[in-house]
């Protein structure tokens, strides 16, 4: 599979709105938010969301196939309390898989721009999402035992995850 990795910029808007559809459709249980919500926002409120991707420290990135199709994205933000932190994590199921490399060139970056800003990286994984679970296991994320619920339906807890860079 060829593709490319770019940071996301504010003129994506109508791209990253579209992936985040996706996703939400897809994983409702990735993600703090609604699909039915996000429906709900406007042209301004997403221009503002892909416009966040590209302020420091923010990052957004996205993996693009030669035909300009966005196959996946991830982004991370600075937490003031636990540091650099991995969110908004989505390959299209078509992407999916090592053998296709999106998930890993994509993490690869949000890891490269994570060792800029501190030691580790973080993330929150619903506990019922094993095959992200897996992903993040492979690539040398462990379980810190910090749990938390899911605010949203249908529930269930989220697992806090740690990177040592």
């Amino acid at each position: 599979m060829s593709f490319t990795i770019r940071r996301i910029v504010g003129n994506d808007w109508q791209e990253f709105r579209e992936i985040r559809l996706r996703m939400l459709a897809d994983t409702p249980i990735a993600f703090g938010e609604t699909l039915a919500h996000a429906q709900s926002l406007g042209d301004a409120q997403w221009i503002q969301r892909a416009t966040s991707n590209e302020q420091d420290p923010n990052i957004g990135l996205v993996a693009i196939d030669e035909d300009g199709t966005w196959l996946g994205v991830m982004r991370g933000y600075m937490s003031p309390s636990a540091g650099p932190m991995l969110v908004g994590v989505y390959v299209d199921p078509d992407a999916r898989g090592r053998h296709a490399g999106v998930a890993d060139a994509l993490l690869d970056g949000i890891i490269a721009w994570a060792r800029g800003l501190g030691t580790t990286l973080t993330l929150d994984v619903h506990a019922d999402n094993p095959r992200a679970i897996a992903f993040y296991t492979r690539r040398g994320f462990v379980n810190t035992g910090v749990t938390m619920p899911y605010e949203l339906e249908p529930g269930g807890t989220e697992n806090e995850m740690r990177l040592v860079l």
